[in-house]
């Protein structure tokens, strides 16, 4: 066997390894020292006036890396030079909110040290501090990601896991990014704080066969009751929002998981996390644990969510602006 074939069986997996090696924690020690400080500040200081948006931030910074990996092509704007559709504007990133948001912390940071600092690492340390200043779990986020120049539109559809998946799509979107059952369930923990449109799951109250009038009998029928009632009183409501984690929304707890035991998952996406032994199982376990072993064990599934096909050394580029590539 030749050396390169015992040290590198699977070329795959040497790829996976070398990207991930570059990323390393306080990567920018040395060429802004102070930039994870004056990120942490700045969302301790304008976060708690915005409630809302820790849900928003980790929302955007899942969908940014399970489309080309986590490298800011999320953000990037439709330019009428290429004629490109953007990510932002693909049917799943349309309720995506926060950008604002991640443009003024990029300002603050280009003001300190220009040219240095990715709006990649920027998302998923913003994701990560709001989460974390709210009161939810800490994780570490190693940076040196650097910002992709492509960002496609028709690509959201296909790699972003839709509400209304079953567990084997899932669970095939999930592997295809290196995540594996358990972060699922874990990463799906994170409907634990937010709200979400009716449109993402109204079906599984009035068309669920495609027979207008017929209900998802998966869903708890009192709760479903009470939706239809008091939320989304049409299957046309597009604008009413719904919390999906009902009475501790804002607060970063087990109660989603207790629920999709009850059969209240708002989405059938929840609901489908209740169909195999092995993912009941590890619903079972975080139930029955503390708080402290479902944030280490969240944690960890962030952290490795994070490394998802990041592009680290020359690929990519460093954005002046988060919304548009360097000209």
């Amino acid at each position: 066997m030749s050396t390169f074939g015992y040290l590198c069986p699977l070329i795959f997996m040497c790829i996976l390894v070398s990207s991930h090696a570059q990323l390393q924690p306080n990567f920018y020690a040395k060429s802004c020292p102070k930039a994870e400080k004056i990120i942490l500040d700045y969302v301790k200081k304008h976060i708690p006036n915005a409630p809302s948006l820790p849900a928003a931030l980790i929302r955007m910074h899942f969908h940014d890396c399970f489309v080309r990996g986590c490298d800011a092509s999320v953000l990037l704007n439709f330019t009428s030079s290429t004629g490109n559709q953007t990510e932002k504007v693909g049917i799943p990133n349309l309720t995506l909110r926060g950008f604002s948001f991640i443009d003024n912390v990029k300002k603050v940071i280009e003001a300190e040290c220009p040219g240095v600092v990715s709006c990649a690492d920027i998302v998923a340390l913003v994701a990560r501090d709001s989460v974390m200043i709210t009161g939810g779990p800490f994780w570490n986020v190693p940076t040196g990601r650097r910002d992709g120049k492509i960002s496609n539109a028709s690509e959201t559809l296909s790699d972003i896991p839709a509400p209304t998946s079953n567990l084997s799509t899932l669970q095939t979107d999930f592997s295809k990014k290196g995540l594996d059952l358990k972060d699922l369930v874990l990463l799906s923990g994170a409907h634990t704080i937010g709200v979400s449109h009716c449109s993402s799951f109204s079906t599984r109250l009035y068309n669920f066969t495609g027979t207008f009038g017929t209900q998802d009998p998966s869903l708890d029928s009192e709760y479903a009751a009470n939706l239809k009632a008091k939320k989304c009183k049409s299957i046309n409501d597009n604008t009413t929002i719904v919390e999906m984690d009902p009475g501790s929304f804002r607060t970063f707890d087990l109660s989603y998981y207790k629920l999709l035991l009850k059969r209240r998952g708002l989405f059938q996406s929840d609901a489908a996390l209740t169909t195999s032994t092995a993912t009941k199982s590890y619903i079972n376990q975080l139930v029955e644990g503390s708080l402290k072993e479902f944030y280490a064990e969240f944690a960890q599934s962030m952290e490795k969510m994070g490394r998802i096909e990041v592009k680290t050394g020359t690929a990519g580029e460093i954005r002046k602006h988060c919304a548009v590539v360097n000209s």
